[in-house]
C-alpha cells in the first residue's frame, strides 16, 4: 500500500514540475502570451485551457528551436482555436467527442515537433 502511495505521490510531483502553468513560470510564457504571438485575439478554452495550454508550449518549444515556422505555429494554434470554437464549446456530446479526437491528434503533433528538439522527451 505504501508503495503505491510513493508511486502517486511521485506522479503527482513530476506531473507539477513539468506542466507550467497558465499564467507563466520560469522559461515558460503565459497562456496570454503564447497566443498574443500570432495576433492580439485570445480564446477563452474554459475547461480545456490547461491542456490546450500545454499543446501551444509544446509546439512553442518547437518554434523556439528551429523545427516550426511562425507560420506553422500560428497555424497550429488557429486550427485548434477554430475547432474549439465550432465543436468544444458544444453541448452536445457528439460535436464534444470531434473535439476531443481532434485536439488529442494535435496535442501528439506538438509532442513529436517538441521530442525532435528537446531530449528530455527521449529518454530510453
Amino acid at each position: 500500500m505504501r508503495g503505491i502511495w510513493m508511486i502517486g505521490a511521485a506522479t503527482l510531483v513530476a506531473g507539477c514540475v513539468s506542466t507550467p502553468s497558465l499564467t507563466g513560470t520560469r522559461g515558460a510564457p503565459s497562456f496570454e502570451a503564447l497566443q498574443q504571438m500570432c495576433g492580439p485575439q485570445t480564446v477563452d478554452y474554459g475547461q480545456d485551457a490547461q491542456s490546450v495550454y500545454v499543446a501551444f508550449f509544446d509546439a512553442f518549444v518547437a518554434y523556439r528551436r528551429g523545427r516550426l515556422t511562425q507560420d506553422n505555429f500560428c497555424g497550429f494554434q488557429q486550427s485548434i482555436a477554430k475547432q474549439y470554437t465550432q465543436y468544444g464549446t458544444s453541448s452536445d456530446p457528439e460535436l464534444r467527442n470531434r473535439w476531443v479526437a481532434f485536439f488529442n491528434e494535435q496535442r501528439a503533433l506538438a509532442i513529436t515537433w517538441r521530442s525532435a528538439v528537446d531530449p528530455t522527451l527521449r529518454s530510453g
